[in-house]
This record gives C-alpha cells, structure tokens and sequence, in this order.
C-alpha cells in the first residue's frame, strides 16, 4: 500500500523539484525578480487570470489551430503513408523529398506561406498541418514497412489474402509506430502554432500572447502564458499516450 502511494505522487516530484529550483534562483538573487518574479506570485497571477477569463480566449485559438493543423495532417499523412508504407520502392522513389523538407524547421518556411496565404488564421493552419503532417507520414510508412516478417509470412503461408495480410497484420503492426508519430505530430503542431501567432500578425493565441507581454516587460503574464502553453503540451501528449496504452494494449508483446 505505501509503495502504491508513493508512485501515486511521483508525477508530483518533478514539478516540485523546479518551483524549488526557481524559488532557489530568486532567493539566491542569481537573476533579478524583475526578470523572473518569485513562483508563488506568478502562480497567484495564473489563478487570476484564468478567474477573470483573459486568458481563456487565448487559449481557445491556440488549442483550435493546434488541433485543426493535427486533424489535417492526420487525415493526410495516415493514408499517404500506409499507402508508401505497403510499396517499399514506392516510398524510396520519395524518400529524399520527404526526408528533407522533414529534416527543414518548419519556421524557415514560414516566409513562402506568407506568399501563398497571406496574413491569416489559414496560414498559421497551413505551415503547422505541413509540418505534423511529414512526421505522420514518416511514421505511418516506417510502421507499415517494419511490420513483424514473421507474422506476416505467417499469414501468407496459411494462405490469407493479401488485403487481408496488409489490413489485419501489417496494417495492425505499424499502429504503435504510428501512434508514435501522432504523439510527436501534436507536439510539433503546437510548438509551430505558437512560433506563427508569436511572428505572423496574430491578435489571439498564447504565442500572441506572450510576445505583447515581453514588449510591454510585463513579467509575469509572460511567464503565466508560457507556463500555460506547457501545461497544454503535457495535456494533449497525455492524452495520446493514454489513448495508445488503452488502443494498442498488444504493443511490445510477443
């Protein structure tokens, strides 16, 4: 029983560990409170600002462009990649194109869809659905191509259709790679949105909402958003990593 409530509270250590550590750095005056403000004050700011619902607005169009760029690189990559997945020369022959604008920061690109899509929410939608797109893709191919030889000849030999082959065995095998690459994909999706709303004229979003708050040194709304742009991270990573354990209890077995 002490052993399960202990593994109960271990999320809890690191999380404390750093408000620790920052308390430490103010307490210790190695950084000025005006540039880091203690954690309890911008902890006590947090809670006020999602009191009086500033924030929220914010945070809504963060969480809707994140999830509308992942909704359409799911609906892209998934397909496209089991597709390349199942012919091994088909992916090959494209290899080099996916593996470099994959290996190309999505932020370096951000200038050509400006050109192509202007100053809008679309283009903020459009560099983010590019950029989690390529490693749903990636990864959906790697799966499908890396399914387990054996279970597949297996299949072949007590002679089961090919379809039936690639969409209860290969198909089947190549999910946790690709849960992989969703996990990796919403993250990614993220991480562009937030760089977009802070440099692509955006009124809403916490990457907005962050860049206003260092221009007019307001400290402490800054660090709140950051923290709450981090805490959506861990939410949505969470999310996918439950959604996985729970759809894909068969991964790692024999």
């Amino acid at each position: 029983m002490l052993r399960l409530f202990d593994r109960r509270w271990l999320p809890l250590v690191g999380p404390l560990l750093m408000l620790a550590l920052w308390q430490l750095t103010i307490s210790a005056q190695w950084v000025k409170p005006v540039l880091l403000p203690p954690p309890g004050d911008t902890l006590a700011h947090l809670g006020a600002v999602f009191a009086s619902g500033a924030i929220l607005p914010d945070l809504w169009a963060t969480v809707y462009r994140t999830l509308a760029s992942f909704g359409i690189a799911v609906l892209i990559g998934v397909p496209l990649g089991v597709m390349l997945g199942a012919s091994e020369a088909a992916y090959r022959s494209v290899e080099f194109v996916i593996d470099f604008f994959r290996s190309t920061p999505s932020s370096a690109l951000i200038p050509l869809f400006l050109l192509i899509f202007g100053i809008t929410d679309i283009n903020k939608i459009a560099i983010a659905s590019f950029g989690a797109m390529l490693i749903v893709l990636f990864n959906s191919a790697y799966g499908v191509m890396h399914a387990k030889k054996t279970r597949v000849m297996a299949a072949q030999i007590m002679g089961v259709p090919r379809l039936h082959v690639f969409k209860d065995v290969m198909l089947m095998e190549s999910l946790p790679q690709t849960f992989v690459g969703l996990r990796s994909a919403v993250s990614m999706a993220l991480v562009i949105v937030i760089v977009a709303e802070m440099f692509i004229g955006s009124e809403t979003g916490l990457g907005h909402r962050i860049i206003d708050a260092q221009q007019v040194f307001n400290v402490k709304d800054m660090y709140t958003s950051i923290l709450v742009t981090g805490a959506l991270g861990y939410l949505l990573n969470l999310g996918f990593l439950l959604t996985e354990k729970r759809l894909i209890h068969w991964s790692g077995k024999a």
